[in-house]
């Protein structure tokens, strides 16, 4: 339940006052003994009292106090309305409308835990009618045979980039996944190679405009689909230098989008939209990876 600065006065301020006419009664019952000790004894009742009541006043003010500034930070700058945020994104997007390609929904369970980027490339094919299986497409993706080594600090390993990380059958062994460009080697394989579009690297507007043109798009993400902190990446040391790396790396088919939403195929079928803005703020953290096929 949020605070309001209303409720917080309301808890604060009774309990300010009851501290007060305590302390006024140890004052008053000290002033009707005749006998100087017990008065000074009850003055310094009192005394203690009251500044125990402030400085538990001032640690309940300090917990509440962000909950304090938070609600005055919403009422100076209130936040946008969906009808707002839509027409920005439909600017910024040269949104169409609303696009949803039907592609062909392959999961990546139970046979590759760690197979999503080679199960959504799998689909984009499907997609194109080029029959490719996932496991097929999971022994032919470029390898980095590294292994993985914690040197004091640091983790030794293979690089994404390069080709895939350790163990794509099963989580028992340690292992990551792969990148665009071993991912567009295999495509090579099953497409023309002038056919395939990887813009990696690119504006996120450039797979609005794919979708507009019917083609779905091969992207890296995250599995939440949103921005993740900090604290949830970590380097490693590679043969070909330093990467940065997130034990959440994904990868999904997007399929298409409305005024709000991005849609997509889901390897691990648990998702299949996410709010525009998160999504592109987490495909572009994970180095804005994306590919499709002309």
């Amino acid at each position: 339940m949020r605070l309001t600065i209303i409720g917080v006065i309301n808890v604060l301020l009774p309990l300010f006052f009851i501290s007060c006419i305590v302390a006024l009664l140890f004052i008053w019952i000290g002033e009707r003994s005749k006998h100087r000790i017990i008065q000074k004894s009850f003055r310094i009742y009192a005394g203690l009292f009251t500044i125990l009541t402030i400085v538990l006043f001032m640690m309940s003010f300090n917990e509440l106090k962000p909950t304090i500034q938070t609600n005055i930070q919403h009422a100076l700058h209130p936040r946008k309305s969906e009808s707002q945020t839509e027409t920005k994104l439909t600017t910024e997007y040269d949104i169409k409308g609303a696009v949803l390609l039907e592609a062909p929904l392959v999961k990546q369970l139970p046979e590759l835990p760690r197979g999503c980027e080679v199960t959504s490339l799998a689909m984009l094919l499907g997609y194109h009618g080029i029959e490719a299986n996932k496991l097929d497409l999971a022994k032919e993706v470029k390898k980095d045979s590294s292994s993985y080594k914690e040197i004091g600090e640091e983790i030794h390993f293979g690089n994404p980039h390069d080709g895939f990380v350790g163990d794509m059958y099963s989580f028992d062994t340690p292992g990551l996944g792969v990148y665009n460009e071993p991912i567009e080697d295999l495509l090579k394989k099953y497409v023309d190679p002038a056919k395939i579009n990887n813009f990696s690297g690119g504006a996120f507007e450039e797979i609005i405009q794919q979708l507009n043109q019917d083609r779905p798009v091969w992207v890296i993400i995250n599995g939440a689909y949103d921005r993740l902190p900090d604290s949830s990446f970590t380097t490693w040391q590679t043969k070909s230098g330093p990467v940065r790396i997130t034990m959440r790396e994904h990868s999904v088919l997007v399929t298409g989008y409305d005024d709000r939403y991005i849609y997509f195929n889901d390897p691990l079928a648990q998702d299949s939209k996410a709010p525009i803005d998160n999504f592109r703020n987490a495909w572009e953290q994970m180095g804005k990876q994306a590919m499709t096929i002309k």
